[in-house]
Formats: structure tokens, sequence, C-alpha cells
């Protein structure tokens, strides 16, 4: 029971600098586990933040009294991309020297911390279907990627079940041990979003 909490907690997101997106923020009060009441919303244009820096912002609520201290900091994803399918990074001459030079043989005795990398593109899904076989007609479903410990994801297609995302994933590879593992999920509001399949592909296999 505070007016003024304080949470300090960190919550990472990874960002689509191709999408400009609004980060939505809601702060509500509960009575108990029946009885919820909004007591404000903020938002924040991500795509007019400096990036690589700590940013300090107060936003007041809306229509509602009291205000929200946030920390936010855009950084770009080290070794890992994401981009649409049609700016595809390897249609690049440019980037595709600069892979080969990265990776050629006389560079393979330095210590670099990557022995290759991976590039996944995420076309579509057909017929998905809820777990539980629940008959739900419509999902609202994304894609989870990770190789070791990066981890990327599709935007949401929402109301569909045969999504489109169109995007393409580039990891870096430090294990050619590593699985990749593909997970679908279907997102459900402010719950954890609920599993709708997973394929494990051992990179040794591609």
């Amino acid at each position: 029971k505070s007016a003024n909490p304080q949470w300090r907690e960190q919550f990472d997101f990874h960002y689509f600098s191709d999408r400009k997106d609004m980060l939505d923020i809601e702060v509500w009060r509960k009575d108990n586990k029946k009885h919820e009441e909004l007591l404000g919303t903020c938002h924040v244009d991500i795509t007019a933040l400096p990036t690589k820096q700590t940013n300090c912002l107060e936003l007041p609520l809306e229509k509602h009294p009291g205000s929200l201290l946030m920390l936010i900091a855009v950084a770009p994803c080290t070794g890992v991309s994401i981009s649409d399918l049609c700016v595809c990074p390897l249609g690049d001459p440019n980037e595709r020297q600069q892979i080969s030079q990265r990776y050629c043989i006389k560079n393979s005795f330095r210590d670099i911390k990557d022995i290759g990398f991976l590039q996944v593109k995420v076309l579509k899904a057909v017929d998905l279907m809820a777990a539980d076989f629940s008959g739900i007609l419509f999902l609202d479903p994304f894609c989870v990627l990770e190789l070791g410990n990066d981890m990327l994801q599709t935007h949401t297609v929402y109301k569909n079940l045969n999504p489109e995302w169109n995007k393409v994933f580039t990891f870096p590879i430090k294990d050619i041990h590593d699985v990749l593992e593909v997970t679908v999920f279907d997102e459900d509001g402010d719950k954890p979003p609920d599993f709708l399949g997973k394929v494990a592909i051992p990179l040794l296999s591609v």
C-alpha cells in the first residue's frame, strides 16, 4: 500500500528498427485477485530516443494524476540482427564481402569470439492450432528463435492461423554443436504466452 511505489525491475525487449512502435505502459492497482483498477497509461516513442545511452524519463500518466520515472536504453544487439526478407543482409554485395573477409582462412588463427554465422529466414506458419485443442478460431502467433545465449523473436501476427512473418535473423555461431530452437507462441495479453509448438535443429545437420 503505497502512493509512491518503487519496483526497480529491468525488462529487456528485442526492438525491430524497421517498425515505428510505441512502448505502451499501464499502471494498475489490485485490491484483491478479482478487483483491478487502471491508474493511468503513458507512451514512449522509441524511435525518438537517442541510442547507446541511458535515457531518464519522467512520464506523466494520461488522464490521471501521478507520473512514472523510468530509465530506458536503446542499444544494438551485438552479433545478431533482424531484417525484412526483401532487405536480406546477404543480398548486399558489401555485406557479403565483409563477412567473407571476417571468416577467411588468414583470420582463422586470430582470437575471435565466433566461428561463423547462421542466417535464418522465417517465412510463415500454416494451419496453427491451440496446443490444448480448445477449438480457438484465431491465434496471435509469434516465433522465438534461440541459439546459444542469443534469443530473437518475430513480431506478432494478430488473429491468424496462417501467419506470415518474412523476417531474416542472423546469429553468430560460437559452438558448432549448438542447436537452433524455434518456438511458436500465442500472445495472450498480459498473461504468459501459450505454447503452440517447437522445432530443434542441430547446426551439424544444416
